[in-house]
């Protein structure tokens, strides 16, 4: 007679992980806990080097009783079904006891209270009479479940237990486990090396490592602030895995590391891959274009992403737009931006930039308005700034006195005094030429 143990086996798998950070998500790769039946108990006996006593079938039967009414729902029965067997134990023999113990930890697990669960199986690995096979799985099960209930250090105990015990080669199962622990210790040079020899161990193997195992050793590397060790962790989870998040972070190291051709070319494969779909990496991308003297392409980025909804059409988005176009060299192109971020700002700094723009490309009419605009809403960093343009604006329209006041204004600040005085000097001997041609023509 078989237990139905499929479903608890799997749900522990699911359930005997470790949530290594928001960034990391470990699988379990951890052993099962350790089932029993008739025919895995017999060939338990056949594989021991000492004597094991029987497992009766009567006591067998009584047990089996008792997980199956904790398999039909009723947890309670099954229990007290144990509990009348455990009052009956005198007369049970070591390796019947350590059964008993395993059924009452399969149904404390089943329960969620790790707590007794753990405490069963404990007592499951206390007696003499037991398979080493048996022992052998329920301590490396214990350091799981030590895991699942967040109790770290006793992990690292079972895990010295199994140690001394086991004669196979370590699986890379063993290795993960002992890394997650020391991760969740911070010990993460000790974590290091045993998530290094589970994927060591896979690449010996001639297999891909599992992502997650990648992630972990990723994210010991980033702790311990050995960045060129990130970077080659990402450089094969991207060529591995191929995912958009992997992409974006590999190329926010390599901008880290200094690295800043290689991160405009991993942005760039990104973009066109499709990977770049969130605001902040599109604003990235731009930012990393602009930094490298790709102006227009660093417009067209953050403009597409602002006409696809992607990016707020906010006053702040469209001034990094029209900056852009003007280190483009496109001013006629920027004028429609920085009215849109004029349009939304309280501050003049924007209708500012755009009178310097219109000024620029001999919109002089336009210049003159905007100026005037950035000095009535205020809040500028550099109020000489708009005099200046507006003086220019001014001057070519021919309004030199107006030029003069403004240049005089402009002239009140330190930081624009000299350029103020050449001006008023150059439009008031304008005005004067002005004046006698007209005469002239009289």
């Amino acid at each position: 007679m078989k237990l139905k143990l499929t479903t608890k086996l799997l749900k522990l798998s699911m359930l005997c992980t470790v949530a290594i950070s928001a960034s990391v998500v470990t699988p379990s790769a951890l052993s099962v806990l350790p089932g029993v039946n008739l025919a895995t108990v017999q060939a338990a006996e056949q594989q021991k080097t000492t004597r094991v006593p029987a497992l009766r079938e009567k006591v067998y039967s009584q047990l089996a009783r008792a997980q199956k009414l904790a398999d039909d729902g009723d947890s309670k029965a099954g229990l007290d079904a144990l509990d009348s067997i455990q009052a009956r134990s005198s007369s049970m023999n070591s390796y019947e006891i350590a059964m008993m113990h395993n059924f009452y930890g399969f149904i404390y697990y089943n329960e969620n209270d790790l707590v007794k669960a753990i405490a069963s199986f404990e007592k499951v690995i206390a007696e003499d009479g037991i398979p080493e096979t048996l022992r052998l799985s329920t301590t490396f099960s214990l350091a799981q479940l030590a895991m699942a209930n967040s109790d770290y250090k006793k992990v690292i105990a079972f895990l010295d237990k199994w140690d001394a015990i086991n004669t196979k080669p370590k699986t890379d199962a063993y290795y993960l486990l002992r890394a997650q622990t020391y991760y969740q210790l911070k010990d993460y040079e000790q974590g290091l090396s045993y998530i290094t020899q589970a994927i060591n161990l896979s690449d010996s193997e001639g297999k891909v490592p599992k992502e997650n195992w990648l992630v972990l050793q990723r994210a010991m590397y980033y702790s311990l602030n050995q960045t060129d060790k990130v970077v080659s962790v990402l450089e094969r989870m991207v060529k591995l895995y191929n995912k958009p998040e992997y992409w974006v972070q590999l190329a926010g190291m390599y901008g880290e590391t200094g690295q800043e051709k290689q991160q405009l070319s991993v942005l760039e494969a990104a973009y066109q891959q499709g990977f770049l779909t969130s605001k902040s990496d599109l604003r990235q991308l731009a930012q990393v274009y602009l930094y490298n003297q790709l102006a227009y392409k660093a417009a067209s980025v953050m403009s597409k992403a602002i006409e696809q909804g992607i990016a707020e059409p906010t006053a702040k988005n469209y001034a990094f737009v029209a900056e852009a176009m003007v280190q483009a060299k496109e001013d006629a192109k920027s004028i429609s931006y920085f009215t849109k971020a004029a349009e939304r700002s309280e501050h003049g700094k924007y209708d500012q930039r755009l009178a310097e723009v219109y000024v620029n490309t001999e919109q002089y009419d336009e210049a003159a308005d905007a100026a005037r605009m950035a000095l009535d809403k205020g809040g500028l960093d550099f109020e000489s700034n708009a005099f200046v343009a507006l003086g220019m604006a001014q001057y070519n329209l021919q309004n030199f006195d107006a030029s003069i006041l403004a240049f005089e204004q402009a002239e009140k600040h330190k930081k624009s005094q000299r350029l103020a005085q050449q001006w008023i000097k150059y439009v008031k001997r304008e005005k004067v030429h002005a004046q006698t041609l007209k005469t002239a023509l009289l």
